[in-house]
This record gives structure tokens, sequence and C-alpha cells, in this order.
């Protein structure tokens, strides 16, 4: 039972609460999950009122916050464009309507116009989640000409969505656009996503509400699409605040004792089991139709290309049985731990025989990883390279999925590349040595295997090095696989790195084998200068450049050497450096047709009497999706 100061102090906040309005605004769509509550009187309640006052007092001076308090988790984020007085107004209200509708419930969400506060019993932060969700077209009208409309609602709130998803680790990720629909009739949308998930996070989540448009609100002029962790909404009318303009939507009535908060209010609580199994079914329904009947080139599965495959490898010979790998590492021990990754944890271990393997061992709750590790054993079994991680084998026993590597001793190149005091160990032929493997893996990849296979997170860190320093490309688990005879597809799913994705994957889910040079061009630029791509427009002090534009520029001066890591001026190939620099800009270029294939890459590398084409001034994002709506006519029908 909790102190009684606590519980006096829950049943005054809530008295507190019941006599600050007469009423409370309606809930629409407001439903109360009937799967778990909380006990009357308990810890968990005591917990639940002092994070509640935690997260209103936080709204004074942060448009975003979460907190823990005992089994609570909580959080509140209001939007991008309002001051903090707002804010504060705003989740104030929120904090006493969701006690108010659902008193007992474990995890309620709350949504307004201006902020939206949630909590629950699981820690939610950092995490894309997908339920509960829905859509509304309060006082929507139909549009004249509805398949232009939805095409211009698509390109506009994809903009804004790569804007967004900008945003680094922790800052706000919101984004606004306008376009015009006609003379009279112009098109206002605003796109956000909560800072704590990652930009990857963050356009799957706004990419996947845009997908449902066309199938909910087609030819609306005025919809939401809502989230727990992002949401888009569209509109005739300015609904947000700009530096110089006030919203001009018209004002909707509001309880006179909340005045100041925007009134449209929408509850969701998590839906009854039976409900949410009903919504996974029909969303994979639309997922399957969508892949099969709409979507330019369907990949064979796994299954029907290891048939084909069966003579390459049997997956038998391949399997460890559990008790070897937990000899090996120790029973996973912490102090075997080399490194973590999106999907699980991996070990370092020694077998019976004296080998040493790298251990990649699966999140158990993670339905994603059970996908990911089938497309990894059926992947790298079929993959030998010398600049490729080589598969050992794998065990799948009880819960546990673990792949079994060969063990690369000196990490990534990412451990090396941006440490100051590493960075040294990397000289100039060194890191040539690193961009030449890394092409020639690539290359393997693409033309080489017996499949043609998109890496699709080409990076840093998915590139290990063994004891000479010879790089071997890892991390297959998003890799895709395409026929022999196709050069691209189109996806919904987003997955990758933000900063290392192709322009035209990010802003439309076109993938291709130029999406992979495209990585790869910026892997060059960053083993050359020991910059990362992302920070660089921060820490630079130059004129506040993106890391692109700073390399075109040195190189279109002729001075492409002062890209260069300073830690390599006294031994280094001038001729070589200028050379990489050019190619490297040549992959990143905006359009994927002018980006030379990896063939022609390694050619380069090799030979330098081939003569380089000169680069376009490559673009960062923000001006692609500006300045370049052209791209946007190519969008993939979703």
């Amino acid at each position: 039972m909790p102190p009684p100061f606590l519980l006096l102090c829950f049943l005054i906040f809530l008295l507190g609460r019941l006599v600050h309005g007469e009423s409370a605004p309606p809930y629409p769509h407001s439903t109360c999950s009937k799967k778990a509550n909380f006990t009357l009187n308990s810890s968990y309640q005591s917990s639940l009122s002092l994070l509640l006052s935690s997260l209103s007092s936080n709204a004074t001076y942060q448009t975003f916050y979460n907190a823990t308090v005992g089994p609570v988790h909580g959080l509140f984020l209001c939007r991008g464009d309002i001051r903090g007085s707002e804010c504060r107004d705003c989740v104030t209200a929120a904090a006493d309507d969701i006690v108010k509708a659902c008193p007992l419930d474990i995890e309620p969400i709350i949504w307004y116009d201006v902020c939206m506060l949630r909590y629950s019993n699981r820690s939610f932060f950092g995490a894309w989640d997908q339920y509960p969700n829905d859509y509304f077209m309060e006082g929507a009208n139909n549009v004249p000409d509805p398949d232009r409309f939805d095409r211009l609602v698509a390109e506009t709130v994809r903009k804004a969505a790569a804007e967004a998803a900008g945003g680094g680790p922790g800052e706000k990720k919101f984004a606004t656009r306008e376009a015009n629909f006609s003379e009279f009739q112009t098109l206002y949308s605003l796109v956000q996503c909560t800072p704590d998930i990652s930009g990857t996070d963050c356009l799957n989540c706004l990419y996947t509400a845009i997908a449902q448009l066309p199938k909910c609100c087609g030819g609306k002029d005025r919809v939401t699409y809502l989230y727990p962790s992002c949401y888009l909404r569209y509109d005739k009318y300015q609904f947000y605040n700009d530096s110089t303009t006030v919203p001009t939507s018209p004002p909707v009535a509001c309880p006179a004792e909340r005045s100041t908060i925007a009134t449209r209010t929408i509850l969701f609580i998590v839906v009854p089991s039976s409900v949410f199994f009903a919504l996974l079914l029909l969303l994979g329904y639309h997922h399957f139709a969508i892949g099969t009947g709409k979507r330019k080139y369907n990949t064979d599965s796994l299954d029907e290309q290891n048939a084909r495959h069966a003579d390459i490898i049997t997956m038998e010979s391949l399997q460890f049985d559990l008790t070897t790998i937990e000899a090996a590492t120790n029973k996973f021990s912490l102090s075997n731990k080399l490194g973590q990754g999106g999907f699980g944890e991996v070990y370092k271990g020694i077998l019976a025989d004296g080998r040493e393997i790298a251990v990649k061992r699966l999140i158990r709750s993670s339905g994603d990883g059970v996908g990911e590790f089938k497309n990894e054993v059926a992947l790298l079994a079929m993959l030998q390279h010398r600049n490729l991680v080589r598969l050992l084998g794998f065990c799948l026993e009880g819960e546990e999925k673990l792949l079994v590597y060969e063990f690369v001793p000196n990490k990534s190149l990412d451990y090396f590349l941006y440490d100051p005091t590493k960075q040294g160990l990397l000289d100039w032929s060194t890191r040539y040595k690193i961009i030449g493997g890394v092409a020639r893996g690539i290359l393997y990849l693409h033309e080489d295997s017996r499949l043609r296979i998109i890496h699709r997170d080409l990076k840093p860190n998915n590139i290990l090095l063994d004891v000479d320093y010879e790089p071997k490309i890892s991390d297959f688990g998003i890799a895709r696989l395409i026929r022999m005879d196709q050069t691209h597809a189109d996806t919904l799913r987003i997955a990758g790195t933000f900063g290392y994705m192709s322009p035209e994957y990010v802003l439309h889910g076109q993938l291709s084998l130029k999406s992979d040079v495209y990585s790869f061009g910026i892997v060059m630029l960053e083993i050359i200068s020991g910059k990362r791509n992302r920070s660089f427009n921060q820490s630079h002090s130059d004129g506040g450049q993106d890391f692109l534009s700073y390399a075109w520029n040195l190189w279109h001066d002729g001075t492409p050497g002062k890209l260069l890591d300073q830690t390599l001026l006294d031994s280094y190939s001038e001729n070589e450096v200028s050379r990489c620099v050019h190619i490297g800009l040549l992959c990143v270029q905006e359009n994927p047709e002018e980006r030379p294939k990896m063939a022609t890459i390694v050619l380069m590398l090799n030979s330098s009497s081939i003569t380089l084409p000169p680069p376009r001034r490559p673009s960062s994002y923000t001006s692609i999706v500006f300045h370049n709506p052209d791209i946007m006519s190519h969008s993939t029908e979703n």
C-alpha cells in the first residue's frame, strides 16, 4: 500500500484538476483499453500522479520531455511552432483530461491540435510505435481533380518528412511545407516526430502514414493522420505559425476556461486485443496487396531463391548447437561483448578447436529480428569474397537465434576514423586500400555473386577491419535481393542510416544499385577527410557549409587536397587524393543515372588513365527537397 502522503497527493492532484473546469472537452473516437488497468490507491497510481506533475511543470521550458517515475513512463510533445505558454497550457490540460477520461488505464494517449501526452507501464522511449493510429477529416470537403490533389499532397508531405527526419538525435523533428494547388488555393502541410526516435524511424513512421492517405482520405482537403511517434496534417488554411504569419485557419469553439488551447481533442487508448489483431491482419493484407499489385518489381522470396541455389550449401551443415556457442562465449558474458546493433548484441567466442568467432545474438522480442536472421543466413551462406564478412554458421534453438561469423579483430572503420587519437593509425595507403576493398566488395554483391544484392546500409560502422586493415563489409540484415535482370526496386519501408541513404530512396522509396553507389561515395569522402557527413555542418566554422558542398567547392577551386584528414599531411599521394575526391563526388550525384556503376568505380580507382567526367555540384537533402521538384515527379505510387 502506498504511503498515506503519496495517496493524499494524488487525491489533491485529481481534485484540483476536477475543479479546474466545469466539463471536459469531447473526445471523438475515444476508447479505453479493457485489457489492463492499474489498481485504485496503488503505488502505480501514486507514481502516475508524480509523473503527470513532472510533465506539466517541464512544459513551461521545453516542447518535448520524457520521464520515468517508478513503473510509469510518460512523455509529452508540443507542436514545433508554438511558444512555451501555449505548450504549458496544453500539456496541463492533457494531464487533466487523460486521467479523467480513463482514470485507471495503463496505456492511454491523448492528442490536441498543439500537443500530445502519453504514458505506459512499459518503456517506449526511442521506439517507433504504430499503434494506436487513426485519421480524421473533420470539416473536410471534396476537391476538384482529386488525383492531382492527392499527388500534390504526397509530394508536399514527403518533402516535409525528409526535412523533419534530418534532425539529429534529440533534435526537433518538425517541418511545414506549402504548395499551390490552384491560383486561389494553397495546400498547407505539417509533419512532426517525437525527437527521441531516429531519423530513419521518423521517415518510416511518416511514410507509413503517407502510404495510407490514398486509402482513407483521397480527394479530401483537410486531413490529420496520427501515430504515437509521428503525425501529419494538411489543410487548405494555414493552421501553423511561421516567422511572419499567425494561423489563419478558422477558429474552432473551445471551452471557455481553456481559450488558449487549440481545441481539437483526440483521445486514444490502446484498443482491445481482438481489434488489434484484426487491424494487424488488415494491414498485413494491404502490405501484401501493395507488394504484389503496385510495385514495379517483385523480389523472389528467400525460400524460392534458396531452393534455386540449394547446390551451393546446405543450411544443416552450418548449424551450431547452443551448448557449443554458450561454451565459446562463456554463456554470453559481458566481458565477451563486442558491441550492440539495432537487432541484437555481438559477442566474441573461442571454439574448442581454437577458432575465434563473433556471435550475433538477436533480440528475442524483435519480430523484425527473426526476419533479419533468416535473411542474413540465406544471403551470407551464398557469399564468398575476401572483402565480405564470412558466415561460419548459425543456431536456431529454443528462443535463441544466433549467427556465427569469422572474428575480425580490428573492430569497425568508424572506431578509427572519427577518433583523433586513432586516426593516425590509418595512413593514406591504408585508407586507399580500404576504399578499394570496399569498392570490390560492393561490386561482388552487385554483379559478381550468383545473386544481385543491394546492401542498403553501407557505412563505416558496417565495415570491419582485419589484422592487416583489410576491409570486410558486414551486416546484410536489410540487404535487398533482386532478380538478375533488375537494376532497381521500390519499397514502402525505408531502412538504413540517414546521411548515407540516397535522395531518391529517402524521398520516394526507390532502391537501386545506384543507392549503394551513393552510400559508397559518402563513405569514400569520409575516409578521405576523417569527418562525419551528418555532423560536419554543425562543427565546421567556414560558412556553415554541408559536407558535400564543402568537398565540391574544394574540388571546383582546384584544392581537393584540403579535404584530406590533417593527420595525413606528411605522407600521401596528391594525385590519389584528388582522384578519390573526384570519384566520390561522382558517386553522390543527385541524379542516379549520373552516378557510375561499381565496376566503373573499380576501374577508375585502378587506372589513372581513365578520364573522369566533371561532377555536378551535389545537393544536400534539404536543397534537393526544396529546389528540385522534378525528382518528385518520379515518385512511386504507394
